[in-house]
């Protein structure tokens, strides 16, 4: 599995689309955190959340395991793949892992970004800055949450081979089904992956998220309930990918 684990990463990090993404994960993100830090005159208790916590990377690396998955499809590389190793589960498990992996340096590298950022204009306005502590907290929490949602996209990916379909359908689950769930079903929009559980892990405000003041589950729970997730959603993908021909 190391081995395999090993190419899959090398695969990931020499494709432009890693590069692409990337680069428009640290751009949204530095851009947030320049505009509100400029704009917005944040006390000491708020600025952690209101200024920090522009991390865009789980959405990214959502959208990149889509397609990193469903691009062997995409591209005809399955064959090639699965000739190099034969076990399609092993195949999809070190998918998950390089994804998920990927999820976490891509949060890091956004972090570092929004701390320099951050710091640089706060301090050019006398403003006041977070405990490093906690800084460094909330960047964990998030590092954690790019990478489960990383292992999530896989999965989805491996359900729906047709890339664009994939890809429209988790961005409208995202934006529009979720949201609708928090607002009108709070018990169910709780689970939901990418507003609830994901709020729950930042253990954060659910109103700096987005998600006014839905009441989410504590940290731990909310790990487990994505990793159950992955776990569905990796099962049924690797049932169906034993089954489907390669043509």
């Amino acid at each position: 599995m190391s081995a395999l684990l090993q190419a899959e990463l090398i695969k990931l990090r020499t494709t432009r689309t890693f590069v692409a993404n990337v680069a428009v994960a640290l751009f949204i993100s530095l851009l947030l955190t320049v505009l509100i830090a400029a704009l917005t005159e944040p006390s000491q208790e708020d600025v952690l959340t209101d200024v920090f916590l522009s991390d865009t990377s789980g959405l990214f690396i959502l959208v990149l395991a889509i397609i990193g998955i469903t691009g062997e499809w995409r591209h005809r590389t399955i064959t090639s793949s699965l000739l190099a190793e034969p076990d399609r589960l092993r195949f999809l498990a070190a998918k998950v892992l390089a994804f998920a992996v990927a999820g976490m340096v891509l949060s890091v590298v956004v972090s570092v970004g929004v701390t320099i950022a951050g710091f640089a204009v706060l301090g050019l306005r006398d403003l006041p800055t977070p405990d490093v502590g906690e800084l460094l907290s909330l960047y964990a929490r998030n590092a954690l949450v790019a990478a489960l949602l990383g292992a999530f996209g896989v999965g989805i990916g491996a359900l729906v081979r047709n890339q664009a379909i994939a890809i429209v359908g988790i961005l409208v689950f995202a934006f529009a089904v979720e949201p609708a769930l928090v607002a009108l079903v709070p018990d169910i929009g709780r689970f939901t992956p990418i507003s609830g559980l994901s709020t729950a892990i930042t253990n954060v405000d659910p109103e700096a998220t987005g998600v006014g003041d839905l009441d989410v589950l504590d940290p731990v729970p909310a790990v487990a309930a994505m990793l159950a997730w992955i776990g569905v959603l990796y099962a049924a993908g690797a049932t169906l990918l034993a089954r489907r021909d390669l043509d």
